[in-house]
């Protein structure tokens, strides 16, 4: 069936070929066309030489969640091609480097197979292995430009923008563009009857990663002390942010750097250093993943009973245990909400998007200071390592950093006595001081037990009063975390909730179902602890399906402990594959539970 602006090309490579500038710039000349799109990659977690997959969805109205079909697989990987034409859907096309040949058995009679000899044509044109090797992935793209019916002027401003410091690259990248964009309009019928054409959907958004997003965010947050130990998914957020400080964190009169970032030896010296540093006054985080959020949970029990401000991002992966690090998955929410023995509990932030991802590092580190508490913000691999297309960030020139409660040497002069743990306005936030501000300001900071008055305390009463109050912090926690974002289209007995990355997919398969007479409302969770108006939405419906990507239904679990929800009211429907969440999953498990309870 012919269609404009609804295909998914999926590009089968090698990790460690180059594939990946190939990719960006078929994703970004479509982007450049006004087309709505977003990438997703599939990557192993070795360096080099296993199977990798990028996957592109050209969506004319803008939905941001993986499609679950492909249109066009670009097989450029023998060992995976079988699977590859396999994972083609009906109608569908498969373009593969017919320089060797193929397996005749390897056919389908629903997909129509393109032979391009992408290595034989670069071979003739292009000196070097590793040359021929590059050359052959920007080949594919100028195929798909004239198959898809790209425009070959935007690819090629996108070319010369990527080179405009090495000119002699612009010649051989346009040389091979036009190998396989000649090739297959003197080969083949094209454009195909799935194509793209040029529209206004993309005015004022960007195309970016969360991680990137989140990096951005932090420095604007005024955040000066980064601490880390390198791990998959999230090694790449500190790399964004040195390279933003870099940038803007250097003093342009000394040259000296304003910033601090420190590659700690492992996770647990990470938060450490985080906690000593925002003890100092500093704003101060750590990006990490599960194992690492493992290894921290000591030192966050701590900073929750010291009252320690620090911001932690998790960007969530597979496990448990090592799992599959290049895999996303939502399973880390229970662990983050609970970290540390004893009775703790954690403010979470649920982005759902890279636009999220750098408004809630800003909330993160006001949250954190305003409480004196840490926060941690749980985006995933999908979020933060693949490529969206968001709103262009507003940027208030006004925002200045809200530190919370912190005294002054003017009014700790003016004070008789300062107690550090004292609850003086009836909300559970104490006062607190910075090192060196007043002499009257200094006090013990305590994981042990303390009075209300910051002395050491094994009283079973005193005890009791300062993790009392913590509960009063908590609930005003409640008021100031992100609100949820509720959709209510008309009075519906049945409604979906969600957290995260499961937003896309969800709103999508909303408006599926809606074509089928099943009317949804509709949540999306952004934080823990949950505000009033979630459990007031849950109690307005006799089911809420609540979509998320773990085994476990930890979300789930979390409602029905926070809010007090009726357990049999909340209906799990699960996706915990490693692969991003589609709409197809939760239409297709709505529809189910829906035939259960009719059949009931």
């Amino acid at each position: 069936m012919a269609t404009v602006n609804d295909v998914v090309i999926k590009i089968a490579t090698v990790n460690g070929t180059g594939s990946a500038s190939a990719n960006s710039l078929l994703m970004k000349s479509i982007f450049q066309m006004g087309i709505p799109v977003v990438g997703k990659n599939y990557f192993p977690s070795n360096i080099q030489g296993l199977p990798t997959w990028y996957e592109i969805r050209v969506t004319g109205d803008g939905y941001q969640s993986r499609s679950g079909r492909v249109d066009v697989m670009v097989a450029m990987n023998a060992q995976t091609y079988a699977r590859d034409l396999a994972e083609v859907s009906p109608g569908g096309w498969l373009i593969y480097d017919s320089t060797w040949p193929r397996n005749k058995l390897l056919n389908r009679d629903d997909v129509t197979v393109l032979g391009i000899p992408l290595s034989r044509m670069c071979n003739e044109h292009f000196k070097g292995a590793r040359a021929r090797i590059l050359m052959k992935n920007i080949a594919y793209v100028g195929a798909l430009a004239a198959l898809l019916d790209i425009d070959l002027e935007t690819i090629t401003g996108l070319i010369e923008r990527a080179f405009a410091d090495k000119q002699q690259l612009i010649g051989s990248n346009m040389e091979a563009i036009r190998l396989g964009f000649d090739y297959a309009n003197e080969n083949f019928v094209c454009p195909l009857p799935k194509k793209v054409a040029a529209m206004d959907g993309t005015k004022g958004h960007i195309v970016i990663d969360g991680n990137t997003a989140a990096g951005l965010g932090c420095m604007y947050a005024g955040a000066t002390v980064g601490a880390w130990y390198p791990i998959t998914p999230s090694t790449s957020l500190m790399d964004a942010f040195r390279s933003f400080c870099s940038q803007y964190r250097v003093d342009p009169d000394t040259g000296k750097r304003t910033y601090c970032i420190i590659q700690a030896e492992d996770e647990l010296a990470a938060i450490g250093m985080v906690l000593g540093a925002s003890w100092n006054g500093a704003r101060s985080f750590t990006p990490t993943s599960g194992p690492g959020i493992s290894l921290m949970s000591e030192f966050l029990g701590f900073a929750y009973y010291a009252e320690l401000p620090a911001v932690v991002f998790n960007v969530q992966r597979v496990g448990p245990s090592t799992g599959m690090p290049t895999r996303t998955q939502q399973a880390d929410i229970l662990s983050c909400a609970y970290a540390s023995h004893g009775d703790t509990k954690h403010v979470l932030l649920f982005p759902a998007d890279p636009s999220e991802c750098f408004h809630m590092a800003l909330a993160s580190f006001d949250l954190a200071e305003g409480l004196q508490t840490p926060v941690m913000v749980l985006s995933d691999l999908d979020i933060g390592m693949n490529d969206w297309m968001v709103p262009e960030f507003e940027i208030d020139e006004s925002y200045v950093p809200d530190r919370g409660k912190v005294l002054s040497a003017e009014e700790l002069e003016d004070m008789e006595q300062f107690y550090r743990y004292l609850d003086v306005d009836g909300d559970g936030i104490p006062y607190r001081t910075l090192p060196g501000t007043h002499p009257k300001g200094s006090y013990f900071t305590r994981g042990s037990g303390h009075t209300r008055y910051g002395a050491y305390t094994e009283d079973s009463a005193q005890y009791q009063d300062v993790l009392d109050r913590l509960l009063v912090k908590w609930e005003t926690a409640r008021t100031m975390v992100p609100q949820a974002e509720i959709q209510y289209s008309k009075f519906n007995k049945a409604a979906i909730l969600t957290v995260g990355s499961g937003d896309g997919a969800c709103r999508e398969a909303i408006d599926r179902l809606a074509e089928q007479n099943v009317p949804l409302n509709y949540c999306r969770v952004r934080a823990f602890p949950f505000s009033d108006e979630i459990k007031e939405f849950i109690d307005k419906h006799e089911v809420v399906y609540v979509v998320e990507q773990n085994r476990d239904a930890q979300l789930r679990t979390l409602l029905i402990l926070d809010c007090e929800s009726e357990p049999s009211k909340l209906v799990s429907l699960l996706h915990y594959n490693g692969m991003p969440l589609n709409a197809d999953f939760v239409v297709e498990n709505v529809l189910e539970e829906r035939s259960k309870g009719q059949a009931a």
